[in-house]
Order: structure tokens, then sequence, then C-alpha cells
């Protein structure tokens, strides 16, 4: 038998008529891309998942045993595959939202131009970029609009004197990308972009780096574990710029 196909391990996962425990399958399949041969043990009932648990003292299925020893959950497999670190060296906070967003708005820019001037690096495409950007962190705000405001709260200047304002941004930034996105009603979306743009700028350098306050940034939604800072002062200042771009383009002094 090769290498690493005589290694073996116990799967205990709930398979139920009507539920099929989805960690049960992802730990079934980092297993076998471990090069582990699975005794896959199905629990077929909540009777016989409830023994199976009470029998081995654990609250939670799936269940792994490599060795004799148990390993845990598909959370515990993947610590002990050296995939993830340990629970207590983890960290709450994770740029993962901010780097899809502006991933996907970038290649969407270069799509736009590419359709539409056949050339994927246009000047357009940059602008596309920066309003796509402000369109999907709106979107993530309107999601749960009363989570974002709640912590909006904490570190925006104006929504501490004016409470509404805290639902009114994330319209207003949709709406400022849209206008932008269509390069149409510019006199509306230059001076919303570039009124919400600069108080939220003023906003997050008062509270990170003049209070150093640490805080969660509200940029990517009310639930979000991305630190206030870098991330919400780009975002602002992505408006702003782009608003005083439009109106130098548009023949405008500003």
């Amino acid at each position: 038998m090769a290498e690493g196909q005589d290694k073996t391990a116990k799967l205990y996962r709930m398979v139920m008529e009507q539920h099929l425990c989805p960690f049960g399958l992802k730990s079934k399949d980092l297993l076998e891309r471990q090069g582990y041969l699975v005794e896959d043990h199905h629990l077929t009932t909540r009777e016989e998942t409830d023994a199976f648990m009470a029998k081995e003292g654990v609250k939670t299925t799936p269940q792994t045993f490599i060795d004799g020893e148990r390993i845990g959950g598909f959370d515990d497999l993947r610590v002990h595959f050296g995939l993830d670190k340990p629970k207590e060296e983890q960290s709450d906070t994770s740029y993962q939202p901010v780097i899809a967003i502006f991933g996907v708005a970038f290649l969407m820019a270069l799509g736009l131009s590419w359709y539409a001037f056949d050339s994927i690096f246009t000047l357009r495409a940059f602008e596309w970029f920066i309003s796509i950007s402000m369109c999907f962190l709106a979107v993530q705000k309107l999601q749960d609009i009363e989570s974002f405001s709640t912590m909006f709260l904490n570190y925006d200047l104006l929504a501490q004197r004016w409470v509404p304002y805290g639902k009114v941004y994330p319209f207003g930034e949709a709406l400022a990308g849209v206008l932008m996105i269509a390069g149409s009603l510019l006199w509306i979306a230059i001076p919303v972009a570039l009124f919400i743009g600069s108080v939220g700028a003023v906003s997050v350098f008062y509270a990170v780096y003049v209070q150093r306050r640490e805080l969660k940034c509200a940029c990517v939604g009310g639930s979000s574990n991305v630190p206030l800072g870098f991330v919400s002062l780009t975002e602002n200042l992505m408006m702003v710029g782009m608003a005083l771009w439009m109106l130098i383009a548009a023949g405008v002094q500003p």
C-alpha cells in the first residue's frame, strides 16, 4: 500500500433523513484530502446521536478519532492539521470581507472597461472601481442597517449629534456610487460623496489617531470584525477623491 494510504480515521456524524450535518461532510472531505481512509459512522437518529454524545462526553457532532485519540469537530480538525491556529491564538480580526469587496469591484471595473473600450486599463476603469466599491460597501451596511447605525455611533462625529444620520449614510453612499457608475446627475453625486466622505474621514482620523481608540469598523456592516482605521479612512478618502476628480473632470473648479 502506498505511503499515507494506511492512515485511518473514525468519523461520527449525523446523517438523517431530514438533516445532513454540513460539518460532518466537511470533516470527511478534509480527512480524505489529508490522505486518510475514513471509517464513516452515520448517526441516523436523534436518540443515537444523544447516546453517542453521552458516551463520549461531548456536546456536539461530528467527532473525529485518529489513532484512538479524539480530535474533535471540524474546527478542531483544522487545528490538528495545522490549517488554523489554536482557538486561544486566533484573532477575531478579519480583513476577508474587505479583500473580497475590493477584489471583485476591481475585476468588475476591468470587465466593464473591456466591454466598453476593448481595453481593461482605462481611466474609466479606475472610476468604476471606486464607484462599484462604494456600492458594495453600501450594500454591506444596508443588510442590517440597525446594527450598522449602532456601531457607526461609536465614532462618527455627525451621527453622535444627529442620530438618524447613521441610517442616512449608507443610502447616500449607494446613491453616489450608482450615479458615478452611470456618469449621470453628478451635480447630486459629487456633493453627497464629498460631504459624507469628508465627515467620515475626519471622524475616523479623530477616533483612531487622536483619541487612539480601538473600535470595530462599520465600513463593511455592523457585524464586521474589521478594526477601525486604515480601511475606513481609505473608504472615505476614496469618496472624497472621486468627488473631487469628477468635479475637475466636469470642468468645474472645486
